[in-house]
């Protein structure tokens, strides 16, 4: 389909315009159990290659790299010369930071923070690397080559360790996730949806993820997001889609929550939401193109969400089959018009007045083909 003349430009590498939600102050959380433990490093990387220890990927589409690869999680992976500093140190019996964990059911273990230090030591008891940046007596030792007394010490050196007990509610969540975003303060922080994918992992994560693969998303959105931003905004329609008049501020609160009590597909027809969003994706796509949602080059946010609610609720309302494309775009031309979804989509776009005034304008857009 051809653009309109006035379509804008839109750059190769999409960047969303949107509410930065990594500083939002969340809601008071309530306290968490835990407890303290230590691990011997042997013990801690058995468990480690058992999967009894999960370090997150952030990205559940995505097996677990090798954790000496360069890009290991996108530019959080140490440095050649912290992972040999690491390894020295408890080889001469220096004390190390503690790691910390989530208890899983099943009695795994997810990891909140510590991920370079284990998935380091898993990498040289494999035999991955040698260590070079170190003292000359240790320099070119693998795990297998160090002098026998050495790596006995290594084995049954002690590793602290603070355990989160299970959580048990969509409150407990939020309390660990809030934990996450504290303890997440090195290297290239992690995003919000980064973190979620991570601890509210199940179907409907899993939809999501499905959803971002459908051709007409893609085209709509462009390519894919490397910090999982095109996920986040998929499941912000469904949340809005689903819960908008239970809508509240922070954004990432509500997120959390909503995968929080729907993680499994609890009490939602995730299948009959999938179709929806399919459907209006389609449809976008066919009677927009890739100008839709962009007031310049980049996705705005809510643009983006207002209008597949809008159209998802057209859809789910029944007859819109019968609806030309020239009609679809016509409402859509209309609605990025009108000052008051242009300020509710332009400021503070996340606070309650916004997302009200936008979705309504969407709705009155759209429900009236």
């Amino acid at each position: 389909m051809t653009q309109p003349a006035s379509a804008p430009v839109i750059a190769d590498d999409t960047i969303v315009e949107d509410v930065d939600e990594v500083d939002a102050v969340a809601p008071s959380a309530v306290a968490v159990s835990y407890f303290g433990t230590e691990f011997d490093v042997h013990g801690l990387v058995r468990r480690y290659n058992d999967g009894a220890i999960i370090v997150p990927s952030f990205d559940p589409s995505l097996d677990l790299p090798d954790p000496n690869a360069q890009g290991f999680q996108r530019g959080r992976v140490w440095r050649r010369a912290q992972m040999d500093r690491f390894i020295e140190s408890l080889l001469l019996g220096f004390p190390v930071p503690g790691i910390f964990l989530v208890e899983q059911p099943g009695k795994k273990y997810l990891v909140l923070d510590g991920q370079q230090r284990l998935t380091t030591l898993a990498g040289f008891y494999a035999g991955k690397f040698k260590i070079e940046n170190v003292d000359d007596e240790l320099k070119g030792l693998t795990y297998n080559t160090l002098p026998d007394d050495v790596r006995r010490t290594l084995d049954d050196t002690f590793i602290q360790a603070i355990i989160i007990r299970v959580p048990q509610s969509v409150a407990d969540y939020e309390s660990v996730y809030q934990i996450f975003e504290r303890l997440n303060s090195g290297g290239t922080n992690l995003q919000p949806h980064e973190i979620r994918v991570a601890l509210y992992g199940g179907k409907l994560v899993e939809t999501v993820r499905s959803l971002n693969n459908n051709e007409h998303w893609r085209l709509l959105y462009g390519k894919r997001s490397d910090r999982l931003k095109d996920q986040e905004l998929i499941l912000r329609v469904v949340a809005l889609y689903l819960e908008s008049s239970n809508y509240y501020s922070p954004l990432k609160t509500f997120l959390n929550d909503f995968l929080g009590k729907h993680r499994q597909g609890d009490y939602i027809d995730l299948a009959a939401v999938e179709n929806l969003f399919e459907q209006s994706a389609r449809i976008l796509a066919e009677a927009i193109g890739r100008r839709a949602f962009r007031l310049r080059t980049q996705v705005n946010a809510a643009i983006l969400d207002s209008v597949f609610v809008g159209v998802m609720e057209r859809i789910a309302a029944g007859s819109s089959s019968t609806v030309p494309a020239r009609a679809w775009a016509m409402a859509y031309d209309t609605l990025l018009k009108q000052e008051s979804f242009l300020d509710a989509v332009t400021q503070a776009t996340a606070n309650e007045d916004s997302v009200e005034t936008r979705l309504a304008a969407a709705r009155a857009a759209f429900g009236k083909l």
